[in-house]
């Protein structure tokens, strides 16, 4: 498992501008005791992105929804990989379940936005999870597979260890209606996944982290962080009032941190 707790939020289209640095200013303080043991990131809009990076700098981890393609193009209302260079940007929120099943996006294009933004040299946040139906049908793990297998397909073992996380978030657990999955599914389909980097990666797949999110909150992060194969979280909801989510962060950081010595 990794040495350092990954953990953020994606406040999706929900903080302005304003909102936002007032958000990141805070949490900057909140966390500046243990940053040192944390992965921290925050994923706001578009419009929220430079001002972000000017109030906490590299501190912590910020980055983008989405990304383009391609550098530049006849592409009306995307966003380049050079836009986000220019402001500091270097993080890169790639397939959320919304950008896939809200605005139709294919693992083929998922697949040419991670190539891209390697070549750009970001880290990418690369998003998969499986539909109730396929949940249903017993097709969690292949549904996930075909997923990583796409879209993270495309880069090498290096590379892979160097810009890849994935977010597994079941599409089920996800969004005001969405069922937080158990404890112990979530540490099966984590199983499942790192298996799968394994195989594409050869021993570098190892290192890539992988998160949970999925309706995590203050009662069930604790008991989702202690299973086997859970590398972070990646919170929605629950992470927009910093105070809220610094109390999460350190319910769970020392939980973390206890597993991470056992498996020494």
């Amino acid at each position: 498992m990794t040495g350092k707790l990954y953990i953020g939020t994606n406040t999706k289209m929900f903080q302005t501008g304003t909102e936002a640095e007032t958000y990141i200013r805070k949490m900057d303080d909140l966390i500046d005791d243990i940053r040192d043991r944390l992965e921290f990131f925050f994923i706001p809009s578009f419009t929220s992105l430079e001002r972000s990076v000017r109030a906490v700098g590299d501190r912590i981890r910020i980055g983008a929804q989405n990304m383009a393609w391609e550098d530049r193009g006849q592409f009306t209302g995307e966003v380049s990989p050079l836009m986000l260079e220019e402001i500091g940007v270097r993080f890169v929120l790639i397939g959320h379940s919304e950008r896939r099943h809200v605005f139709g996006e294919t693992d083929g294009m998922e697949a040419a936005k991670v190539r891209l933004a390697a070549d750009h040299g970001f880290t990418v946040l690369l998003c998969v999870g499986e539909t109730a139906e396929q949940k249903d049908a017993g097709r969690s793990i292949q549904a996930v597979r075909e997923q990583l297998e796409k879209a993270a397909g495309v880069l090498g073992p290096e590379e892979a260890r160097e810009r890849l996380w994935i977010g597994y978030e079941p599409v089920w657990a996800i969004g005001t209606s969405g069922v937080p999955a158990s404890a112990s599914y979530a540490e099966d389909m984590h199983g499942a996944i790192k298996g799968v980097l394994r195989q594409m990666f050869d021993g570098d797949g190892a290192e890539i982290p992988v998160l949970y999110g999925g309706s995590v909150n203050a009662s069930n992060a604790p008991e989702i962080i202690a299973r086997d194969g859970i590398d972070g979280l990646f919170i929605g909801r629950s992470a927009w009032d910093p105070d809220r989510f610094n109390g999460i962060i350190r319910s769970v950081l020392p939980v973390f941190e206890s597993r991470a010595s056992k498996q020494l």
